[in-house]
């Protein structure tokens, strides 16, 4: 797994992504749908989640987000723009949701929702 976040953050072009404090001990998990079709997955990001759950189930303001985060108010906003879409798109398109890195009380998550990993 930590290939695969270090295949995405590192493997472009620019700035190094700078790291975001996200607390020790946060649980994630894997979603999917009932009425899952196509097996398809969209991969969010443990920095996208906590942007997603700062902003909007907190209700902090962006720059109050991003200084918790330990980042810029605008790589925040980059974090939190394409975490939304990616849960948008797999909302209206019937994906399952994978969060990269995830965990459930410290075990791995369960495989029928992690198997077939996007990109």
């Amino acid at each position: 797994m930590d290939d695969e976040i270090q295949g995405r953050c590192c493997g472009r072009r620019g700035r190094p992504r700078s790291p975001r404090l996200i607390p020790e001990g946060t649980a994630f998990r894997c979603f999917g749908p009932l009425c899952e079709r196509s097996g398809e997955i969209v991969l969010l990001l443990p920095e996208e989640v906590e942007a997603l759950r700062l902003t909007d189930l907190e209700g902090l303001e962006q720059g109050e987000a991003a200084e918790r985060l330990g980042i810029s108010r605008k790589t925040l906003w980059r974090d939190l723009h394409e975490a939304r879409r990616k849960v948008a798109d797999a909302l209206v398109n019937g994906k399952g949701i994978r969060i990269a890195g995830c965990r459930r009380k410290g075990a791995e998550c369960p495989r029928s929702f992690c198997d077939n990993p996007e990109e």
